[in-house]
């Protein structure tokens, strides 16, 4: 049986160059961009990025900025990291503990309790910015609470 209803092309693929055909609605509604298959339409709206060294170009969805090891490893020479660890807030604080222990003994400053493990270090004027050792005071939780909530700036709400 012959091919009856076949159309003649009408419009080259916007990636591959092959001959097809469309409706002439449907090419108006894509601005005359048509595509031969999904592979095709795929192709077009990907967006690529070049590598900072070879200039390759790289899938922007992966979020690279070099193509391959060999690349990163180029771009990376000359850099120089940190020879010291970022400023640690955690062992900042247990540097400060450690130097109160060592100058104010091991109890509570308030209700002299002795147990060292749970010891805070608490800021007189309430700025954790501020780490003068006369701003501060080594006091176990439940004074640190007292100081906080029950005498300091954030009373309790009764309810």
């Amino acid at each position: 049986m012959p091919e009856l209803y076949k159309r003649k092309p009408n419009i080259k693929c916007f990636v591959c160059g092959k001959e097809i055909y469309r409706r002439p609605v449907e090419l108006e509604k894509s601005g005359q961009k048509a595509f031969c298959s999904s592979v095709c339409y795929g192709k077009a709206n990907r967006k690529e990025t070049p590598c900072l060294v070879c200039g390759a170009m790289i899938l922007s969805q992966f979020n690279k900025k070099t193509c391959s090891r060999t690349c990163a490893n180029i771009n990376r020479t000359g850099l120089k990291y940190k020879a010291s660890s970022p400023k640690d807030k955690v062992k900042t604080g247990l540097a400060l503990k450690n130097r109160l222990l060592e100058e104010r003994g091991h109890n509570c400053e308030r209700c002299r309790y002795n147990k060292v493990e749970i010891l805070q270090v608490h800021h007189k004027d309430l700025d954790r910015g501020n780490n003068d050792l006369s701003n501060l005071e080594l006091v176990c939780p439940n004074c640190h609470y007292e100081e906080h909530f029950l005498f300091g700036k954030r009373k309790l709400k009764n309810k």
